[in-house]
């Protein structure tokens, strides 16, 4: 991942359903050019806080089994209300199908109890090593960063410090 927008897991149900908080700050990097006196969280990070919770999904579900969960597909995405500096977006993601291979999830965000993005996603998860042999190492470092990650983003229903 480029981006690391989930602030926090708040419900998970491994293999079901994830809630997580993308809290946005004036802070962020991007609202200087999105748009100059109007900052707003640009469309296609809202999207990419979905795909973000819906991997932690995954990756719970199947306790880190693939060290690559990717955006195979995103359909029916629609647009809802800005997402500005001072609010919280909260999204929620459910899985719909799963195989082997893909995950098909039902993803929405909100603020202020209005929806900003909704969609059907379709993540893909794979291992390195599965296409080359050599890349087992960098699975291993992906699996790991992935698992301190976790401790960070579930403190709060872990009661865990990390």
């Amino acid at each position: 991942m480029r981006f690391q927008l989930i602030d926090r897991v708040v419900e998970v149900q491994p293999g079901r359903l994830l809630r997580a908080v993308k809290n946005l700050t004036l802070g962020e990097e991007y609202l200087g050019d999105h748009f100059p006196g109007f900052p707003v969280m640009p469309g296609v990070l809202m999207l990419q806080t979905l795909v973000e919770a819906g991997s932690w999904l995954v990756r719970l579900g199947e306790d880190h089994a693939h060290s690559m969960v990717v955006l195979r597909e995103a359909r029916g995405v629609k647009y809802g209300t800005f997402m500005e500096p001072g609010k919280t977006l909260t999204v929620t993601v459910e899985v719909q199908e799963q195989n082997e291979k893909t995950t098909v999830l039902k993803g929405k965000g909100e603020a202020d109890g209005q929806t900003t993005v909704a969609g059907k996603l379709t993540l893909h998860r794979y291992n390195l090593r599965d296409r080359d042999p050599a890349l087992a190492a960098i699975d291993q470092q992906l699996v790991a960063h992935y698992r301190q990650a976790q401790v960070l983003l579930l403190a709060p229903l872990t009661g865990r410090t990390p």
